[in-house]
Formats: C-alpha cells, structure tokens, sequence
C-alpha cells in the first residue's frame, strides 16, 4: 500500500511502555495530511515517570485543533465519516493527530478523511489482525473508494494560442 507506516515500536526509559505507532498521508489535490496513529501500551506495573503516557482514549486532532472544531462546518461531516462508518469503538483505543498543508479547504477536508481512513487501516494490519483489517477495508471501499485511494486527476496546465488547457482563439478568414 501507498502508507508509510512507522516500523519503530519505542520503548520509555524502564523499557515498560511501548508505543504503537503507523504514519499515514493521504492527498487531495495539492493537499496532503500526514497522519500518526499511535497506541501507548503500558505494563501493569509502570508507574514511574513514564506514568504520564495514557493509552489511547479516541483523539482525533488536526493541526493541534480537536476534529470537532474543524471549518469550514457544512464539510465537517466529511471528515467524520470515517468514524461514523466504522464506529466509535474502532477509534476508542488509539490516538490520530494529523497535519496537513497545501490546498483550499475543501481539498484538505478530503485529504484529512483519507488520511483517517488510512491510519486506521495501516493500525490494524501491522498490530491487529489480518481479517479485522480486511473488514474495515471493505467496509470503507463499499462507501467510496476516495477513502482509501488517492484521487490522481490535477489541472491541466495552459497553452499557448488560447486562454486556457483546450479552448483556442476565434478565429476568422476576413
């Protein structure tokens, strides 16, 4: 798959805790959201100054922000989505933090919900199960296919003899 995923599971100091972690990017455009999906496993016993690390408790944030405060609000559901489909529970054990850059803001609401579904789905396979991760890829692809493949379309650039990519000046025999 087109995911870079984190190959390093780090360790804190005592060796207690450990960090699950996948990197994901998904595009729209010219936007692109890098996502970092992250799980912090902690033993029984680690309760030292690595105390501090939580396990995952559902946080989706963009660029810092909660994904609830996201604008423009009419595209805000788009990036829900991903959520609404696979349900709360999926999303309850794992953390996702996500920038993105480039675009307007229609495209970035795009890349963000890519970027979402991508995670969860690089998650599952490299720290689930092969069979839960095929299932929320079915159930994503069902939806729309934008979810998980980028869309390759771009603007076609100008040129010359006309004001655009394929409209030509009048032209006239007189």
């Amino acid at each position: 798959s087109s995911a870079s995923l984190n190959r390093a599971s780090r360790t804190d100091r005592q060796g207690m805790s450990q960090i699950q972690s996948v990197q994901v990017f998904g595009r729209k455009k010219t936007a692109t959201a890098v996502a970092y999906c992250k799980q912090v496993r902690r033993a029984p016993r680690d309760l030292g100054p690595a105390s501090r690390l939580t396990q995952g408790r559902g946080l989706i944030k963009v660029n810092g922000c909660p994904i609830e405060l996201l604008e423009p609000e009419i595209l805000r559901l788009k990036t829900f989505e991903p959520v609404l489909l696979l349900g709360q529970a999926r999303f309850a054990n794992v953390d996702i933090r996500i920038r993105v850059k480039g675009g307007g803001f229609t495209a970035q609401i795009y890349a963000i919900r890519q970027a979402i579904a991508k995670s969860l789905v690089a998650y599952y396979q490299k720290y689930v199960d092969e069979a839960s991760k095929n299932e929320i890829r079915d159930i994503l692809m069902s939806y729309d296919r934008t979810l998980l493949v980028a869309d390759s379309r771009r603007c076609e650039s100008k040129k010359f003899g006309g004001p655009g990519a394929r409209a030509r000046y009048q032209k006239s025999y007189r």
